[in-house]
C-alpha cells in the first residue's frame, strides 16, 4: 500500500477524487493541505454531490468532510476496536502534527477478541433531564441524538461489544416516547421496561428491580459514555467483593486566578498563582451486587449515593475503579453534549 494512493490535496476536483478512489478500490480518499490531514471524502459523498447536480469540476473541500474519524500513532493499538465502536472502514493514523502516518482497513478477516460478560445492565432513564431543557422538553433525556443514533444507542452498544446484551430500562418521564422508540427502532435490543410510577431517585429505582438478578449487574446514567474496558472493571469488582463498585473519573481543575491565604485576623499568609487541583468524582456508572438493594427502602425517593453511604457507614465493601477524565464522556449538561459529540467524531 502507497499511502499517496489515499491522499489527494485540498485544491483537488472531486473528479481528481473519484479516480483516486478508483485506483485504491477502498471507498475514500483523505484530503490533506501541506501533508496536515483537513478532511475526508467518501464515494457516497461523491455520490451524492452528483446527485445533488453538483459539478464533477466542484473543488473538493465542498463535499469533504472536515472532522474525519483519526486515531494518534500513540494510540494505534486501540485502532481496530475505535472502528469497530464506530463503524467505519478506514482510520488514518496521525503523528503529532496531523500527518497521515498510516492507514488502517478493516477487512473481514479483523477479529475484535473481548471476552464475552453475559451481565446484564441496568440504564436509569426516568429523570426529567431538566439541565437539558429545553431538548428535555420535547424529547426524554435517553433519546437526545447524538449524531444518527440515541445516547441510549450508544450506551448498548458498549456493552454489547463486551456481550452484555440483556438491558433493563427504568422509565418515567415520557416513558411511552422511550418505548415506542425502541420497539420500532431498526436495530432490535433485548430491551425490558421497568415502569417508575412516581419519581423515586436513582436509588429508589433501583429498589424496582429487587428479586429480579442473582448477579452482579452493571448500573449507568443514561446520560454518560465510560471509555474503558468492561471486564477490568467487574474483575476489580469481584476480587474486591465489593457489595457495589463506583467508576470514577480523576479530574483536574486549574484556578484561573490567583489565590491567597488569609489568617482570621485579615493578614495574608501565602499567595498562590493559579493553582491547580484533583479529585475523584462519581461517574454514574456502577458495578452492583443484588445484596445493595436490600439496603433501599420501598417506595422512598433516595439518591443511589446515599445508599452507597449507608453501605459505608455500616462496613459494606464500597470499591472505587478511577479512570482517567478523557474516558468519561458525560451529556448532562448542554456545553457537555457538544463537547461529546466532538470527542465521537460526530
Amino acid at each position: 500500500m502507497q499511502l499517496s494512493d489515499y491522499i489527494v490535496g485540498k485544491d483537488c476536483t472531486v473528479i481528481e477524487a473519484m479516480q483516486k478512489i478508483e485506483i485504491n478500490a477502498k471507498g475514500i480518499v483523505y484530503v490533506c493541505d501541506n501533508n496536515v490531514i483537513c478532511g475526508s471524502v467518501t464515494d457516497g459523498d461523491i455520490r451524492r454531490h452528483i446527485l445533488n447536480n453538483g459539478s464533477i469540476r466542484d473543488n473538493i473541500e465542498k463535499i469533504m468532510n472536515a472532522a474525519p474519524i483519526v486515531c494518534n500513532v500513540k494510540n494505534r493499538e486501540l485502532a481496530y476496536s475505535q472502528m469497530m465502536r464506530q463503524g467505519i472502514r478506514s482510520l488514518p493514523i496521525l503523528d503529532e502534527n496531523r500527518v497521515i502516518v498510516d492507514i488502517v482497513f478493516w477487512n473481514k478477516n479483523t477479529r475484535i477478541e473481548k471476552k464475552q460478560l453475559g451481565v446484564p445492565v441496568v440504564i436509569m432513564a426516568g429523570g426529567k433531564g431538566t439541565r437539558l431543557y429545553p431538548y428535555t422538553q420535547i424529547l426524554p433525556k435517553p433519546l437526545i441524538p447524538i449524531g444518527e443514533k440515541a445516547i441510549t444507542e450508544h450506551i448498548m452498544s458498549r456493552f454489547e461489544e463486551h456481550g452484555c446484551c440483556h438491558f433493563d430500562m427504568i422509565v418515567n418521564y415520557k416513558k411511552n416516547l422511550i418505548k415506542s422508540y425502541f420497539l420500532d427502532n431498526e436495530n432490535k435490543y433485548d430491551v425490558d421496561f421497568i415502569d417508575e410510577n412516581e419519581f423515586l431517585g436513582t436509588g429508589g429505582g433501583l429498589k424496582l428491580l429487587e428479586g429480579r438478578y442473582n448477579t452482579s449487574f452493571f448500573m449507568t446514567n443514561c446520560d454518560i459514555l465510560i471509555e474503558e474496558d468492561y471486564e477490568k472493571i467487574l474483575d476489580y469488582h469481584y476480587n474486591n467483593k465489593n457489595i457495589i463498585t463506583m467508576v470514577c473519573a480523576v479530574k483536574n481543575m486549574k484556578i484561573p486566578y490567583g489565590t491567597v491565604e488569609v489568617s482570621d485576623d485579615g493578614k495574608a499568609l501565602s499567595l498562590k498563582e493559579k493553582p491547580s487541583f484533583s479529585f475523584i468524582t462519581n461517574t454514574g456508572f456502577y458495578v452492583i451486587e443484588p445484596a445493595f438493594l436490600n439496603m433501599i427502602p420501598y417506595n422512598t425517593f433516595i439518591h443511589i449515593t446515599d445508599v452507597i453511604q449507608k453501605c459505608i457507614d455500616t462496613n459494606k465493601n464500597v470499591g472505587v475503579y478511577t479512570i482517567s477524565e478523557d474516558k468519561w464522556l458525560d451529556m448532562g449538561q448542554m456545553e457537555e453534549m457538544e463537547t461529546m459529540k466532538k470527542r465521537l467524531n460526530i
